[in-house]
C-alpha cells in the first residue's frame, strides 16, 4: 500500500518552518543504547564510504550532526554500545561522520557536489532538503518507506510527510521535535515579596515588575546591579513579549482570509514600541544584542536576573543553579503576559526537527530506510531511555535514574535524534523521574497557550531564494529599532523592501498553498 494512502487524513497540525531565531538543536533529549556488531570495513579519508567502493550490501554510511554531544574517552561515533546496539538489531555495518558543528551547512554542500555522497545525510534545514530535491540530487523515497519504513509510516503523522514532500513525492524522513512549544515565563519570586509586587499578568504589570526589578535593589545588596529583562541575540527568549500583541515573529497568520508574514504586520511594530521603551529606560538588558546563550544563561545563574522567557528545561539548568548558589531563591512560573487587547502565548514549535535525505548515488537506500525505521521503532524506547538496569530501573512503580551513568550516556541521542517521534507516555515517564524541576508541567503549561504557524508546507519556490536572507534582515532591523539605531516608523521601511526583494512573491505562492488546503479561512 502507498504511503499516502496509508497515511489517511489525518487532523493538519501548524508548524514554524524557518529556524532562524530558535535552533532546534535546543529540543534535544536524552536517549540511549548497546549490545555489539563487527566493524564496518575501510573507508576514505573523507570519513564515509564513497559512491562505487565495492562495500557489503548491508553497509551504510551517514553523516549527521553531533548536537553538541561528546563522547565518553575511548568512544567514538564508530565505536561506542549504542552504535553496536543498532547495528546488532539491524544487520547493518554503520559508518558515521560528524563534521563539525560550526561548518555543518559548508561541509554538506561540499559533500553534495563532490560526487562522492554517503548513503544518508541529516539536516535541519528544510530549504536545503527542499533545494536539493529539486535539483535532482535527492533519491524520492514513498516506494522505500512503503516496503522498509512500518513504524516511520505509523508514527509520523501526515502533517509532518507533507513537509517532505516535493512535487508529489516524498523526499526525506523526517524526525520529529518531541515538544510542541519551548518558553514560558519564570520569576523570582523572592524578589517580588521583597519588593510588595504581586505576579506580573498583564503586560502593564510586566513593565511595573521589570522597572522595580531594575531600579528597586530587589536582591538587597544595596549596588545597582540587576537586570530587570533579558534577552539573547536576535531576540532569543522575546516571544512572549511579541504574543502579547497576538504575532510571533517569523510566522504566517490568517488575515482576512489569506496568509501574511506576522514580521510585517502592524502588532509587530507594535510590540517592537514596547520593546523600545524598555531599552530606552534602561530597563531591558543593554547587552542583549550581543547574549550568546552561555552569557545568558551565566547572568541568570549568578542572580542578576529575576524574571525571564525560560526554556521548558531551564527549572533543571540555570534556574536550579542559581537557587543552589543562593538558598534564598525562589522561582515559580508565570502567566503569559497579556496585551492591551487580551493576546498572549508563544510560537509552536516545527513539527519537524530535522529531515533525512538519501543522495540519488547510495549504494544502499534500503538500508537507510532499515536504520531511520529500528530508531523510531523497536529500538525507540532503548535509544530515548538507556539500558534498564544501567540507566534506569523500575521501583515502585516508578522510573530511577542511575544519574552517574546517565550522564556518561547523553550521546546516544547523536543517534536517536535522527529519527524521534512522538510518544507522551514515554516522555512524561522519563522527564518525571529527572527530578523535580516540573518539566512535564512547564510543557503542558506552554501547550495550552500556543501561537501556531499557519503555513506548515514544504517551502515553495521562492522561499528557497529568499526566505532565509530576508527574515534575518528584518529580524537585524528590529533590534535596530528597539535599541534606539533606527526610528520605530522605519518599520513600514524595513517591510515594504522585504516585499520588493522577495516577500511578495513568496507571500503568493504560500497563498496558492493556502487554498489548495481547504482550510477554513478568514478568522481575522
Amino acid at each position: 500500500m502507498r504511503l499516502s494512502s496509508r497515511l489517511g487524513n489525518r487532523s493538519l497540525r501548524p508548524l514554524r518552518p524557518f529556524a532562524l531565531l530558535r535552533s532546534s538543536l535546543l529540543l534535544v533529549a536524552l536517549a540511549a543504547a548497546s549490545a555489539g556488531c563487527e566493524r564496518s570495513p575501510e573507508t576514505a579519508g573523507d570519513g564515509f564510504i564513497p559512491t562505487g567502493t565495492a562495500i557489503p550490501a548491508d553497509s551504510i554510511s551517514i553523516v549527521t550532526n553531533t548536537i553538541g554531544m561528546s563522547f565518553p574517552q575511548g568512544l567514538d561515533e564508530n565505536n561506542n554500545p549504542y552504535l553496536r546496539y543498532i547495528e546488532k538489531n539491524t544487520g547493518l555495518n554503520i559508518k558515521v561522520t560528524l563534521p563539525p558543528q560550526d561548518v555543518y551547512p559548508e561541509k554538506l554542500n561540499v559533500i553534495m557536489a563532490s560526487g562522492n555522497t554517503p548513503d544518508l545525510i541529516n539536516y535541519s534545514d528544510k530549504v536545503w532538503m527542499n533545494d536539493n530535491a529539486r535539483q535532482n540530487k535527492l533519491m524520492p523515497l514513498d516506494e522505500l518507506i512503503d516496503r522498509y519504513g512500518k513504524d516511520l509510516k505509523e508514527k509520523i503523522p501526515k502533517e509532518a510527510w507533507d513537509q517532505v514532500t516535493v512535487d508529489g513525492k516524498i523526499y526525506a524522513v523526517p524526525s520529529l521535535n518531541e515538544v510542541k512549544g519551548l518558553e514560558l515565563m519564570y520569576v523570582r519570586k523572592d524578589w517580588l515579596d521583597r519588593l510588595g509586587l504581586a505576579p506580573p499578568v498583564t503586560l502593564d504589570d510586566y513593565y511595573k515588575v521589570i522597572r522595580a526589578f531594575t531600579l528597586n535593589d530587589p536582591d538587597g545588596n544595596g549596588i545597582h546591579d540587576t537586570i530587570g529583562l533579558t534577552f539573547g541575540e536576535s531576540l532569543v527568549r522575546s516571544a512572549p513579549f511579541f504574543g502579547a500583541f497576538g504575532v510571533q515573529l517569523d510566522q504566517w497568520a490568517d488575515r482576512y482570509g489569506e496568509l501574511a508574514y506576522t514580521s510585517t504586520l502592524p502588532e509587530t511594530k507594535e510590540a517592537l514600541a514596547f520593546l523600545r521603551k524598555l531599552y530606552r529606560e534602561k530597563l531591558l538588558d543593554p547587552e542583549f544584542p550581543l547574549n550568546r546563550n552561555p552569557s545568558m544563561m551565566d547572568k541568570i545563574k549568578n542572580g542578576k536576573v529575576g524574571l525571564f522567557s525560560a526554556a521548558w528545561y531551564d527549572t533543571r539548568g540555570p534556574i536550579a543553579a542559581n537557587m543552589q548558589k543562593d538558598p534564598r531563591a525562589v522561582w515559580i512560573p508565570l502567566e503569559f503576559p497579556r496585551g492591551p487587547e487580551g493576546h498572549s502565548g508563544v510560537y509552536a514549535t516545527n513539527l519537524v526537527r530535522s529531515y533525512n535525505v538519501i543522495p540519488v548515488d547510495s549504494a544502499n537506500p534500503e538500508g537507510v530506510i532499515r536504520y531511520l525505521n529500528f530508531i523510531a521503532g523497536d529500538g525507540y524506547k532503548t535509544l530515548k531511555l538507556g539500558f534498564e538496569n544501567e540507566i534506569w530501573s523500575m521501583q515502585n512503580g516508578k522510573m530511577v535514574i542511575n544519574f552517574e551513568e546517565h550522564d556518561k550516556h547523553l550521546y546516544r541521542g547523536i543517534y536517536q535524534a535522527m529519527a524521534d517521534v512522538q510518544d507522551k507516555e514515554t516522555s512524561k515517564i522519563r522527564l518525571d523521574a529527572l527530578g523535580d524541576f516540573h518539566l512535564y508541567d512547564n510543557l503542558k503549561r506552554i501547550e495550552g497557550h500556543l501561537i501556531p504557524n499557519a503555513f506548515y508546507g514544504s517551502p515553495t519556490p521562492s522561499m528557497s531564494k529568499y526566505y532565509n536572507i530576508k527574515g534575518k534582515e528584518l529580524l537585524e532591523h528590529f533590534v535596530r529599532i528597539i535599541v534606539g539605531v533606527e526610528p520605530l516608523d522605519s518599520f513600514e521601511t524595513a517591510v515594504e523592501r522585504w516585499r520588493k526583494e522577495g516577500g511578495d512573491d513568496m507571500t503568493r505562492e504560500v497563498n496558492e498553498w493556502y487554498k489548495k488546503q481547504g482550510i477554513p479561512q478568514g478568522a481575522r
